[in-house]
This record gives structure tokens, C-alpha cells and sequence, in this order.
């Protein structure tokens, strides 16, 4: 069993953001909320610190339920939709979590936990390889080559990988910034973005949502990690679902993009391990600045058009518009049918109402 402590909460001042990589926690066995976990991570907040996070959705149900939402902070709010969504996409989470004991908690927030670690863990190690067949131009190779398994000469010590990873506003092809970034004296934010995310890695700082998240390379990762890798290559030949059709994902979330996006600039990078202290490379912080983005109230109309996009690209059988049934079509002929049926219905009905009304007014008048 794990730890007996997991199951103490800490007092509110002192519990740590729940939207931040908790501990590495081995569970003591399989389970579906491993399963959960996966998915989660990977589609609604890949950062979460699952014990923090329901420890304080917890909070919120019971002592706090009578709080007033705009005493809690914009964090708070956004840890608390967090958590609800958690408990939407799980059957009976909320149950386990109101009436289990403690460590019943504790367990569940490990479990999930570590569905997540292991998602992040399997698609990191998933696109070490594949990223380098993206990033080499058709019928070239990389000068000089990059090893598919180690990842030392990649980064800003590649010319390939380092325009890529190149903050958006800064101009590699200048020798003084590249030999500034290699040498580690310009130190990059993790909220200060990288040319990669943007169609054919063409900024405009006058309009920096123009090919914003709509990268080839992005997409190209996104179908390795949710479709099948085949599926990159739009010849899928898999014969195991992709994590997409196993957790019945038939739609692109905002998340989901800061997710392939966190992990793309990771597979770039000369960095070895994924992890929430590293400050070179400051994963948690981008993925947290994408992240803020996609929900701020101000961007919706671009998110939304973004989203629309992705599922175009990733669901073929996306569509935002409609779809018109065709006036000859069998389909057409039944609903045809339908509606003729539902409206000689009605019309007897009203008659039979109006016969036994006029009817009743007969007898009303003529007992007078």
C-alpha cells in the first residue's frame, strides 16, 4: 500500500497548486483510473497534481460550498473546473470520492496519477525517434545526423532543431543570437514560444495568430500520439485503436494541443528527462502559458476557430457545419414520409377536438 501519509491533508495555506506535476508515486496495482489517468492527462491538464487537486475539490464541495465564487481566485476557479471535469469523465468518481475513507482517496489520486506520468512517460519516449523522420527534408538528411535514441546534439547545438526551437521575434540566422542560445547566456521562458508552432515557422508580430498551433509538425505528432503513428503518413496500417478511438475521442481538445505542443518541444530539445524543475527547458511553464491562452474568455473566437481547424485535420469526419440531407436521397424520402405522417396526425387529431367541442356546445345549448 502507499504511504500512509498521502492520505493526510495539508492545511489550505500550505497545499500546493494543483495544476503543477505532483510526486512520482508507484500504485499498488492496476485499475481503470489508471486508464483515466491517461487520458486525462493527456486531453484535459497535463500538469495536474491529482492529490492537491481533489484534496481542494473536496474542499470546495463541503466546507467551502457556500463561498461566494468570486472569493476564490482565478486559479482556484480554474483548479475547481478542473476537477469537475475530472469527476464528469469518470462514472461514479464522485461517489468513491464523498463516501471513501482517506486512504480510499489517496489511492484513487495515485492511480490517476500515475495513469498520467505513464502517458507522458510512453509519448515521450514514443517520439524521440519519429520527430527527426518530420524535421528531415524529403529525399535529404540531417547535417550532420542526429541519433534517434540520444539526444545531446539537439536542441540549439543543431541547426535543424535549432531553428525550430527558436523563440518567435528572435532571428537565428543571426550568428550572435544562435551562439547566445547555444552558449545558454540568453536563457528562454518557457512562456516565450518557439517558431515551430507556427505554419511553415513564418511569424508575423503583427498579427501573431496567423498560423498560430497550425504547424505540420505539430499535427504529424498528434496523429503518433492519438490516431497511430501509421496514421502520419495517412496510410494507416495499424491494427490496434489509436488512444483516440480507445477512450472515444471524436473531437480535439484545447489541451490536447498544448499537450503534443509541450511534448514536440521536448523531443527538439537536448534534454534527457521530462521533468517539472527543469529550468533549462521550463516544460511546465510553457505548457501552463498555451494552456492560460486557449481558456482566456478574450481569444475565444480564435481558439475556436483553431479547434475547428485540428479536427479537420485529425477527425476526418469533422464537420462544423451541418450536414444537408440530399432531396432525393432514401433518407430523405423516409423523412419525407415521417413528416407527412406526424402532420395527417395532427390534423385528425384537431378535428376530432373541434367535433367533440362543437358537439359539447351542442348539448350545452340545447339543455338550456
Amino acid at each position: 500500500m502507499s504511504n500512509t501519509n498521502a492520505a493526510t491533508a495539508s492545511t489550505p495555506g500550505e497545499q500546493p497548486s494543483a495544476l503543477v506535476l505532483g510526486p512520482r508515486k508507484e500504485a499498488c496495482h492496476s485499475d481503470p483510473l489508471v486508464h483515466h489517468g491517461r487520458h486525462f492527462g493527456r486531453t484535459v491538464h497535463a500538469m495536474t497534481n491529482f492529490k492537491a487537486l481533489i484534496t481542494k475539490g473536496l474542499l470546495r464541495m463541503g466546507e467551502l460550498a457556500d463561498e461566494p465564487e468570486d472569493s476564490f481566485s482565478a486559479e482556484e476557479r480554474r483548479e475547481h473546473a478542473i476537477f469537475n471535469t475530472l469527476l464528469q469523465s469518470i462514472p461514479g468518481l464522485e461517489d468513491r470520492l464523498m463516501n471513501g475513507s482517506a486512504e480510499e482517496v489517496a489511492i484513487i489520486s495515485e492511480l490517476l496519477q500515475k495513469g498520467a506520468s505513464a502517458a507522458r512517460s510512453d509519448d515521450t519516449k514514443g517520439l524521440k525517434g519519429p520527430i527527426l523522420d518530420w524535421i528531415t527534408p524529403l529525399g535529404q538528411s540531417l547535417d550532420p545526423p542526429l541519433g534517434r535514441n540520444v539526444k545531446v546534439n539537439r536542441g540549439f547545438h543543431h541547426d535543424t532543431t535549432g531553428a525550430l526551437l527558436c523563440p518567435a521575434g528572435l532571428d537565428w540566422s543571426d550568428p550572435e543570437i544562435k551562439a547566445r542560445l547555444r552558449s545558454g547566456e540568453m536563457a528562454i521562458a518557457g512562456d516565450y514560444w518557439p517558431l515551430f508552432l507556427y505554419r511553415g515557422c513564418i511569424y508575423d508580430p503583427a498579427d501573431p495568430w496567423n498560423g498560430l498551433f497550425r504547424s505540420q509538425l505539430l499535427v504529424s505528432a498528434f496523429k503518433h500520439i492519438f490516431t497511430s503513428p501509421s496514421s502520419v503518413d495517412k496510410e494507416p496500417k495499424a491494427t490496434r485503436a489509436g488512444n483516440a478511438r480507445i477512450h472515444g475521442m471524436t473531437r480535439v481538445t484545447s489541451a490536447s494541443i498544448a499537450y503534443v505542443a509541450t511534448q514536440v518541444r521536448f523531443a527538439l530539445s537536448s534534454a534527457s528527462m521530462f521533468s517539472r524543475t527543469d529550468i533549462v527547458m521550463d516544460s511546465e511553464r510553457f505548457y501552463n502559458s498555451v494552456f492560460e491562452l486557449f481558456e482566456d474568455v478574450d481569444e475565444y473566437h480564435e481558439v475556436n476557430s483553431l479547434i475547428t481547424w485540428w479536427n479537420r485535420q485529425i477527425f476526418p469526419s469533422f464537420s462544423s457545419a451541418q450536414t444537408v440531407v440530399s432531396r432525393n436521397s432514401a433518407l430523405a424520402k423516409i423523412k419525407e414520409k415521417r413528416a407527412a405522417l406526424k402532420a395527417a396526425a395532427l390534423a385528425n387529431r384537431t378535428a376530432a377536438n373541434a367535433s367533440s367541442g362543437a358537439a359539447l356546445s351542442g348539448a350545452a345549448t340545447g339543455s338550456h
